[in-house]
């Protein structure tokens, strides 16, 4: 069983091939700036790969490429487009109806559709790919595997906000949250890794990139999350601000004038960016940190704070916590954040063993002490396999 596993942003694609028969990715690739001057296209075949420049006006026509790279007589993995099974979709938002991956139907198509006023910038984008990849491969069955479905679970005093409840009932204004293909993949690791079920255990999973988010795993459900209805809540993240006062929000928009322009600020000039000066990439706020610049030193500390709040708060919410996962692009590669993160919460159980975590990056592994109460772990996320493992149970 082949399965091709998409993922649609407003002018990129990303892909990757499996055979389900050993849960092999036999090819990948990025398409970028999709119709915009200058598109590209990368393609990978094992260790060989090709990078070409070409006009890609719009997503049908990206597919196409995709689909001929991977039947390509040099670049190819297919005999034919017939040896696909079946395309598993990531969707963002699905809104409180879907609490799980679905078979694309019309149905499930107006859902994602109904939901675009809640993610403008992502469901327009997946929608566009499914449509594609029906008009290029019809008959062959799709998946939508949607971000928020994970946390659907959340109970409503995690997702209800302090505001008039009508709000809710009315515009379904609520927490949603996201990365929820990610949390769920590392917590049933983690269990593994731990050879134990992940119904008997308490997690709080970090997902830490450029985008953030904390959850606590409660016996395998989502229980709460750091984002929110939006992805602009939580920790310190690459651009975005993660948690603000409320009256910071409105002082901008009386300041400013222009509510696009509070937006932006909030979600691309925020973060790590914002307050270092820097940039949104820690490995560079890292290392101005290292020759002493104060406000890179700044950045870095309030990163370790919060993310450490929300460890201690998930614990709370849990009533304890038997494992911390550490997973996504700074998670797995970044040990001092991961040290900053647990440092102080001795208190809780929680032990580092500084030799396991000094210079470890993206592997499996246990990196707490042996008399940890509380298990610290490195689990790389691999969401397309966690799509593709859905797209198989549900497409048969």
């Amino acid at each position: 069983m082949k399965i091709l596993v998409l993922n649609c942003g407003s002018s990129s694609l990303k892909y990757q091939l499996f055979d389900m028969n050993g849960e092999v990715v036999l090819a990948k690739g990025l398409v970028e700036r999709i119709g915009i001057a200058g598109s590209r296209v990368k393609h990978s075949k094992g260790a060989d790969s090709v990078a070409r420049e070409t006009d890609i006006p719009d997503h049908t026509a990206a597919i196409k490429i995709v689909l001929d790279l991977l039947t390509g007589p040099e670049t190819g993995v297919l005999k034919n487009l017939d040896e696909i099974t079946a395309v598993g979709h990531r969707i963002v938002h699905g809104g409180e109806k879907n609490d799980k991956s679905a078979l694309v139907t019309d149905s499930v198509i107006k859902d994602i559709e109904d939901c675009i006023s809640l993610a403008p910038l992502h469901n327009p984008a997946n929608l566009m790919g499914i449509r594609a990849m029906q008009k290029a491969l019809p008959g062959v069955p799709g998946v939508a595997v949607f971000d928020t479905a994970f946390h659907q679970t959340m109970p409503p005093k995690a997702f209800i906000y302090g505001i008039p409840y009508e709000y809710y009932e009315k515009d379904k204004v609520r927490r949603y949250a996201f990365h929820g293909t990610s949390h769920a993949f590392v917590s049933a690791r983690a269990a593994e890794i731990l050879g134990k079920s992940v119904e008997s255990l308490r997690i709080i999973t970090c997902h830490l990139g450029n985008g953030s988010s904390l959850a606590a795993v409660d016996c395998g459900k989502s229980v709460d999350c750091s984002l929110g209805m939006g992805t602009t809540p939580g920790i310190l993240m690459g651009t975005r601000c993660g948690d603000v006062d409320a009256s910071v929000i409105l002082y901008l928009a009386e300041k400013e004038k222009d509510l696009g322009k509070v937006s932006d600020i909030l979600h691309k000039q925020s973060g790590l960016l914002g307050v270092s000066g820097i940039s949104s990439d820690l490995r560079d706020i890292e290392e101005a940190a290292d020759k002493g610049n104060e406000r890179a030193k700044l950045a870095n500390e309030i990163l370790y704070t919060t993310i450490r709040k929300y460890i201690a708060a998930y614990a709370a919410v849990m009533s304890g916590v038997d494992a911390i996962v550490f997973t996504a692009g700074i998670g797995e590669n970044s040990d001092r954040t991961r040290k900053g993160a647990v440092e102080g919460l001795e208190f809780m159980g929680v032990k580092l063993d500084d030799s396991k975590n000094n210079g470890f990056r993206g592997k499996e592994a246990i990196i707490s002490a042996a008399d940890s109460k509380v298990k610290i772990l490195v689990v790389p996320t691999n969401e397309e396999l966690m799509i593709a493992r859905d797209t198989r149970k549900l497409a048969g």
